[in-house]
């Protein structure tokens, strides 16, 4: 099939604001675009309509090729709402190649994922838990969902975060996060297990910075962590030193909290 820019625009540029388009571009001589098409085809045949596939010929449509600096091929684009979101070079196996569509593809509940966060925002946690619980029901892949509800449950019941996030693995872009709330879990419990501590006199402060972390206090949880970082390093094998780098992974280097109190951390740290 031949193209120009006006219908490229109209089935894949105003098309992917209704449905992701996925582009494949490719070419008659290129062998391992032979190998990935009849893959991208079927993916698309099983997708039920959450995704549309628009092959380009680049022998045909060099001009539109080079719009979209195509100098390599197969090369994959994945278009939504305008925009490319993601793509890939090469004949990548099956496998991976639903990994990367699963994980580009807007959710189908997104609407309630934004629901969950708004709750969780105005700190209704139960309440973001039942409808991220739902999501993940229904969309087990749904990392966004599932860091959410580890997090909810981090305030509520973090005795159940390690399960929640068991299945987000190293490959994953949330792996860190989701590491972060495990360590913050962790800590978290202490709260309602204060015997659990050794007896030091860092002990209060330390418990005190767990029931932060329970409530979302985070500077609390840092001033207090720091504290028995510059009075006892060593307490709860090193447990305060764990949960501050968890905060600041959790939060973001950027986030005005984790500034604040990360050049005190630094300090306390290698003092």
């Amino acid at each position: 099939m031949g193209f120009d820019l006006q219908n490229f625009d109209r089935q894949v540029m105003q098309r992917s604001h209704e449905v992701p388009v996925v582009v494949d571009f490719w070419a008659p001589w290129c062998g391992p675009c032979k190998a990935l098409g009849p893959v991208l085809e079927r993916l698309a045949a099983q997708a039920g309509g959450r995704w549309e596939l628009v092959k380009v010929n680049t022998e045909e449509n060099q001009q539109l090729a080079m719009a979209f600096d195509i100098r390599s091929i197969p090369a994959v684009k994945l278009f939504v709402n305008g925009d490319v979101k993601d793509e890939f070079l090469g004949a990548l196996p099956e496998a991976e190649i639903r990994r990367w569509i699963d994980k580009n593809l807007p959710s189908p509940h997104a609407a309630l994922v934004e629901e969950a966060r708004k709750l969780a925002g105005d700190g209704d946690w139960t309440g973001a838990r039942e409808r991220l619980a739902n999501v993940l029901e229904a969309e087990p892949a749904n990392e966004v969902a599932r860091l959410l509800l580890a997090e909810a449950l981090l305030h509520i019941d973090p005795v159940g975060v390690p399960a929640v996030i068991a299945p987000i693995d190293a490959t994953s872009e949330s792996f860190e996060k989701a590491g972060a709330l495990g360590v913050l879990a962790g800590v978290a419990v202490l709260a309602d297990h204060p015997e659990q501590l050794p007896e030091a006199p860092v002990r209060e402060r330390f418990l005190g910075g767990c029931q932060a972390v329970r409530t979302g206090d985070w500077a609390a949880a840092l001033a207090a962590f720091i504290e028995v970082l510059e009075r006892r390093k060593d307490y709860a094998d090193g447990s305060a030193r764990n949960a501050c780098r968890a905060i600041f992974q959790f939060l973001g280097f950027r986030h005005p909290v984790a500034e604040r109190f990360h050049r005190a951390f630094s300090s306390a740290l290698h003092s």
